[in-house]
């Protein structure tokens, strides 16, 4: 399978998120050999869509010459889109969110009715996609944090999706709670290998994985030590 990661944190390969989803690519490499490859978004040159639609129109030619270009032929290169990325002001960062704007040349201007919404018309076909979301945040837990992020993925990719969500992921980047984060990305490698070979991931090991790995308040109150 071929997988394009994109790593949505500007930290780059010290991203506490990017821990995460490498042991979800181990577990999946575990079950089959995998064709990966990783973007830092923030290291690539994508402008801002101007919301113009001439791409919409002209058969997918954006007005800007940059790397966006050959970010969407990789994405339609690609088997899975995994797009991992740490949760900012409850959404995706703004490099990645950039990007995800500069993906409209793959539509057309032409809506059609899916379900109960419209949806526009591809100009290329991507139909063998699949998504995933790896996103973990700071807080103590997942509740009344990662549902507008969550949201948004499933209205970008209405199929053939998956997400974890993880709290305390900050904790993933401290050699000090290997106690706690060595048996959660145990979990994740399972996940992943779930995943590579099954195509979807077990209800009860995703609410395992997106649990508190230490009590709220305790993990709260390293946090605050530390401000």
């Amino acid at each position: 399978m071929k997988i394009l990661v994109l790593n949505g944190s500007p930290k780059r390969d010290r991203s506490d998120t990017l821990q995460i989803t490498r042991a979800f690519l181990d577990g999946m490499n575990e079950a089959s050999p995998q064709e990966t490859r990783v973007i830092h978004v923030i290291d690539r040159h994508i402008e801002y869509c101007v919301g113009c639609f001439a791409c919409m129109r002209n058969g997918g030619t954006c007005i800007h010459d940059d790397d966006m270009r050959a970010i969407l032929n990789e994405i339609l290169a690609s088997d899975l889109l995994l797009l991992s990325f740490p949760l900012y002001c409850y959404g995706m960062p703004a490099p990645l969110k950039a990007l995800m704007d500069r993906t409209l040349p793959l539509s057309s201007m032409s809506m059609k009715k899916v379900g109960d919404r419209y949806e526009h018309v591809g100009q290329a076909d991507f139909s063998r996609l699949r998504y995933l979301m790896i996103c973990g945040c700071g807080f103590p837990n997942s509740r009344h944090n990662f549902e507008p992020a969550v949201a948004q993925f499933r209205l970008m990719f209405p199929g053939n999706h998956t997400i974890l969500t993880v709290p305390e992921s900050p904790m993933f980047n401290a050699p000090e709670a290997a106690v706690v984060t060595v048996p959660r990305l145990a979990l994740v490698r399972q996940a992943g290998r779930q995943y590579a070979e099954t195509g979807s991931i077990d209800g009860a090991l995703l609410t395992e994985i997106g649990s508190p790995m230490i009590p709220e308040a305790q993990y709260a109150a390293i946090v605050n030590s530390g401000v």
